[in-house]
């Protein structure tokens, strides 16, 4: 199996491929343990599982005429919460997907516009900030 690329990917919001975002981060999860030391034991400490936690994810991509990304933020801060899930797909060298994340019950948290100045040349660049319930990973 040829490995995915890291710079060619897709974003889908409740099944819907969502324009073409230039990076994504935040695919993480990380396990909160609670330590518990045993008395008159002292060669090595106890180690429970609590519960796992996921940073949020960010999407950025260049910015455009289309409002959808703003409109979700916007509900979401205007009491209409949204959540949607999702999909972060990795593809490989010939566009077949190599690995899938899935996210669940997410909903956007910060919106940023684009960094505006006259000497700079490059793609103004908006992104997304969203919370969600958890991570699934399916590869291909």
């Amino acid at each position: 199996m040829d490995p995915g690329l890291a710079f060619r990917f897709k974003v889908e919001l409740d099944g819907l491929l969502i324009a073409n975002f230039a990076e994504v981060s935040g695919l993480e999860a990380e396990t909160e343990v609670t330590v518990v030391r045993e008395g008159g034991v002292n060669e090595y400490e106890h180690h429970f599982v609590t519960i796992r936690k996921y940073p949020p994810l960010v999407l950025k991509r260049g910015f455009t005429n289309s409002t959808e990304l703003w409109s979700w933020y916007d509900g979401t801060t205007a009491g209409k919460l949204q959540r949607k899930n999702g999909s972060i797909i990795l593809l490989d060298a010939s566009g077949q997907e190599a690995c899938r994340w899935n996210f669940m019950g997410s909903y956007p948290i910060k919106w940023i516009g684009p960094q505006l100045r006259a000497n700079a040349s490059e793609v103004a660049i908006e992104s997304l900030e969203i919370v969600h319930q958890g991570l699934t990973v399916i590869k291909s």
